[in-house]
């Protein structure tokens, strides 16, 4: 796609939302390729199947791609490495999605929420040891490193009796394995991730409900200054089109099962 037919998508985009197009958002379109870093272990968002990239991030992308008339160019990197990459200049924005909370606001701009995301434990099946949130006191639980997951179950634990021995993973795809191994006495995820795996995987793991952290969202994150915010604004004003007109709803009910009442904005996330 020629350059001028970019920015002028661009352009549009960001007039909806009352933005100029800076230098930085015209070079990054201008070349048709919208760089978007990611981590392929984190099953339904981003993750490998048979080979090929594949996830609800995958199929969000295509269609934010068509709304801003881009190719979407995929960086896969670890997770604890993906926001230091961002900021080094390597993507223009991280799919993850990453849980909305109120320190990585401070540092970072997020996209409207395309998911719930309060987290929960998986369990291997047939484990009668834990039927609630609370039975995982002075047990070995596996999260995901560098992760709002992290600082929510190290949060919970401290409520318990006797504190969780907190075994962290560079990726989730890991503690999954440990756990069908019973190397660990359950995982701490969010939600729709777990819910995912254990549909994948029935008779090996289940899903111990309710869920036992604060409500809260994923959202794609972008770089958070004036040089950076024309780019975003056209993102999010490409999001929310895909919201009102149902496609995101259709993506969510093809990856979890199930569509989320999320807002078009998180101002005021829970922690």
């Amino acid at each position: 796609m020629k350059a001028h037919s970019l920015l002028k998508g661009l352009v549009g985009a960001a007039f909806l939302l009352g933005a100029a197009v800076s230098a930085h958002a015209a070079d990054t379109l201008a070349a048709g390729t919208l760089k978007v870093g990611t981590e392929t272990a984190f099953a339904p968002f981003d993750y490998i199947d048979a080979g090929e990239h594949t996830g609800l991030n995958v199929d969000l992308f295509a269609e934010i791609g068509k709304e801003l008339g881009v190719k979407i160019e995929w960086v896969a990197l670890p997770w604890d490495g993906v926001f230091p990459a961002l900021e080094a200049g390597k993507f223009d924005v991280v799919a993850g999605p990453a849980t909305i909370t109120k320190k990585r606001m401070e540092r970072y701009r997020f996209t409207p929420p395309i998911a719930e995301a309060t987290i929960a434990i998986l369990k291997k099946a047939g484990d009668t040891t834990i039927s609630k949130p609370e039975d995982i006191a002075g047990k070995t639980i596996g999260v995901g490193k560098a992760t709002a997951q992290l600082d929510q179950l190290k949060e919970f634990s401290a409520t318990l009796p006797t504190k969780v021995d907190v075994r962290e993973y560079p990726a989730f795809t890991e503690s999954y394995a440990d756990l069908a191994a019973g190397r660990i006495a359950g995982v701490a995820n969010s939600l729709p991730n777990i819910a995912f795996v254990a549909s994948q995987r029935k008779g090996t793991f289940e899903v111990v409900l309710p869920p036992f952290g604060k409500k809260s969202y994923f959202g794609f994150i972008g770089l958070k200054d004036a040089d950076h915010a024309p780019l975003m604004d056209a993102i999010d004003a490409a999001m929310l089109k895909i919201k009102a007109d149902g496609r995101m709803a259709e993506l969510q009910k093809k990856w979890f099962g199930a569509s989320f009442d999320t807002p078009d904005a998180v101002k005021d996330p829970a922690f």
